[in-house]
């Protein structure tokens, strides 16, 4: 999953069209997930780009299609990723599942839960979700990573005890996939495909076939 993702990335850089993720990996199901698709960059993977949708109606193939790009050039937080950045770049590919409601802000548990919370301030109804690994990564507990994700989507004001208990939460788990560039690399030469070589000078992609 995180191979086809760095195929539609490259191809949209080159413009060239996009392969179709059946042509290219028929072994990947096309049943409908919720997921997210990550991209970090360099030794300290820093977060690059994460986007990703609940909704259970779209087929993983259409889901990878979409999010890859959305995730690698619409993340509102960053500037899209460029050619000079792809050889550092780390995908993740997270399929979302077992889908249940927390009894309060503190009923999920760090490394295996994700959550997503929905809460309202001043007539505005607001959400965020963190991803399973986000908590355990950043080294917060629940409160604080509470108060991190409702700053995320838009609290105002001192956070109190009242507040995070005002908060609806759904907490879910995560199958996540991860795959770096030179893994990607390894990977296409493996199976005699294509391989995108990048030029460190100019940042220009070209496709090339192993012989």
């Amino acid at each position: 999953m995180p191979s086809y993702c760095f195929d539609v990335i490259l191809a949209r850089m080159n413009g060239e069209a996009i392969p179709k993720c059946i042509e290219k990996y028929p072994n990947i199901p096309n049943e409908n997930y919720p997921l997210f698709v990550t991209w970090k960059k360099g030794y300290n993977k820093d977060l690059r780009g994460c986007i990703g949708t609940f909704s259970r109606d779209l087929s993983l193939h259409q889901g990878l299609h979409d999010y890859a790009q959305n995730s690698a050039f619409k993340d509102s937080r960053f500037q899209p990723i460029n050619h000079s950045e792809v050889s550092a770049l780390h995908c993740g590919v997270s399929i979302l599942v077992k889908f249940e409601p927390a009894e309060n802000y503190r009923d999920w548990i760090i490394g295996i839960h994700g959550i997503r919370i929905d809460f309202q301030q001043y007539g505005r109804r607001l959400s965020a979700v963190y991803l399973p690994e986000v908590a355990e990564e950043q080294g917060w507990e629940h409160t604080e990573t509470i108060d991190h994700l409702m700053r995320k989507g838009g609290f105002e004001g001192h956070i109190t005890e009242t507040d995070r208990f005002a908060i609806s939460i759904e907490r879910f788990q995560s199958e996540k996939v991860n795959l770096s560039f030179d893994e990607y690399v390894l990977y296409k030469k493996q199976k005699g495909l294509p391989i995108p070589i990048t030029s460190h000078k100019n940042g220009f992609f070209k496709n090339h076939r192993r012989h």
